[in-house]
């Protein structure tokens, strides 16, 4: 018993370090294998097409309705001091800052990533990754590549669009249920991201979406490339590409944020 106790916490100790190292080492294959990317263009554009043009329309909504929300209970809040008329500055600090690309990473995390890790797993376990290796194609610079790239590059402008969204939909809600004048809240807004530190919250936004882009498109394909045993190993490489992508989204978010806001 106590042998079978061992096992299972060694296991729950090496499995995940055994994961963050093969993840690490796709992705320095990956930036080893940029100079390829030129032959893979017209796929990296359409993986560019699925994880932007694809997901427009559920970022539409998602960052329309928590720019919205975070009016409405930022303003309420506000309102009781008689500070409504601030709520066009705080707004524009919570997405750039935080909101939008975790929003969009989590929403791309669902939507991309479980389709990245099921359409690269299903080719793994019917053994067209095998047959690549066999005819001396690389399967990093054939399927992880475009895949990385087109994704990467999408998170950061999503989020871009995101925030613009959310300002708009708070906007909406600040003038039609808080009573604070449309011209004072974008006064406020655009003020806001002339100063040094609205700079400075636009630049940690954007690093956090491309750092997010990486990381979920990265975790998908290993997921994918190990996924074994038929429909059941791809449908666990979905859940573990999802849920890892989650928990590092998470994790990395706060991280970014103490390294640039410590005090």
């Amino acid at each position: 018993m106590l042998t079978k106790l061992l096992f299972y916490f060694l296991k729950f100790i090496v499995d995940p370090v055994k994961g963050a190292g093969e993840t690490l080492i796709l992705l320095g294959r990956t930036f080893l294998a940029l100079p390829y990317l030129y032959f893979k263009l017209g796929e990296t554009v359409r993986q560019m097409y699925v994880s932007g043009y694809k997901s427009l329309f559920v970022v539409s909504i998602v960052a329309a309705f928590t720019g919205m929300i975070l009016s409405l209970q930022t303003g309420l809040a506000l309102k009781d001091y008689g500070q409504q008329d601030r709520i066009g500055q705080l707004l524009v600090v919570a997405l750039t800052r935080e909101m939008s690309p975790f929003m969009t990473a989590l929403i791309l995390a669902a939507a991309v990533g479980s389709a990245i890790a099921a359409e690269v797993g299903t080719m793994s376990v019917s053994e067209e990754i095998d047959a690549l290796e066999v005819m001396s194609i690389d399967p990093v610079k054939y399927l992880v590549l475009p895949r990385i790239v087109g994704f990467t590059i999408m998170v950061p402008v999503l989020s871009v669009y995101g925030t613009v969204l959310g300002i708009l939909g708070g906007g909406l809600v600040a003038s039609t249920q808080l009573n604070v004048d449309p011209d004072v809240y974008y006064t406020m807004v655009f003020a806001s991201l002339k100063t040094k530190t609205g700079l400075k919250d636009i630049w940690v936004g954007m690093l956090k979406a491309v750092v997010f882009g990486l990381t979920i498109s990265t975790i998908s394909c290993r997921q994918g490339l190990k996924a074994s045993g038929g429909a059941i190993g791809v449908g666990i490489a979905v859940r573990q590409a999802v849920v890892i992508s989650f928990l590092f989204i998470i994790t990395l978010g706060y991280f970014i944020t103490a390294l640039f806001y410590r005090k």
